[in-house]
């Protein structure tokens, strides 16, 4: 199968949303710009304060929780607010969603080569949207110094992608020497690592 052959399959995105919840989609994004414009960042937010632009996109989120423009506009938000826990939080709900509407077991942790290819014929640009959740999770994980999660996310991509067209191997490589390291680390002075 070619994952990188996207046909004119209806992306997450062209699902219409209720006019509401795309206004407060696209309140939440009007905010973030000029909250960036202005020189704004999270760190001049005070703790008591509400950011405007979050505060949008999660009354979008209470509205249409099931609707994966709302789940991938929260993981925007959080990514390029270096909220990278909250981030993880939110491509683990458009892998449950995405699971869900390819009929797939909702624990990613189940997902086989062959329950990959059966979604890909039912619908080839979602598998591909789902595989790269993963991938986004697995990348946001090593950030937070969690290699063994990432490693767990990116098995299943790596079992149906074996010609690497979502370019894992490289990822994956760097979550499994992050792992050797702990591992030498923790066996204290005995141990030196070889590689790197």
């Amino acid at each position: 199968m070619d994952l990188l052959d996207i046909s004119d399959e209806a992306m997450y995105f062209e699902t219409p949303l209720p006019t509401e919840v795309q206004q407060l989609l696209d309140e939440g994004g009007q905010r973030y710009r000029s909250q960036a414009l202005d020189g704004s960042s999270e760190d001049d937010l005070e703790l008591t304060s509400v950011d405007s632009a979050e505060w949008a996109l999660l009354r979008a989120y209470l509205k249409a929780p099931e609707h994966l423009s709302v789940t991938v506009a929260l993981y925007r938000f959080f990514y390029y607010r270096h909220r990278y826990a909250e981030a993880v939080m939110m491509a683990d709900r458009a892998i449950l969603l995405s699971s869900r509407q390819l009929g797939l077991s909702e624990d990613w942790r189940q997902l086989t080569a062959g329950d990959l290819e059966q979604a890909a014929e039912r619908s080839m640009s979602s598998t591909r949207f789902l595989l790269l959740a993963l991938k986004g999770a697995a990348w946001l994980l090593l950030r937070q110094d969690q290699p063994q999660a990432a490693i767990e996310r990116l098995t299943p991509i790596r079992a149906f992608d074996q010609k690497d067209q979502l370019g894992t191997t490289e990822l994956l490589s760097w979550a499994e020497n992050a792992v050797r390291r702990e591992e030498v680390a923790s066996a204290g002075d005995n141990v030196h690592l070889l590689i790197d």
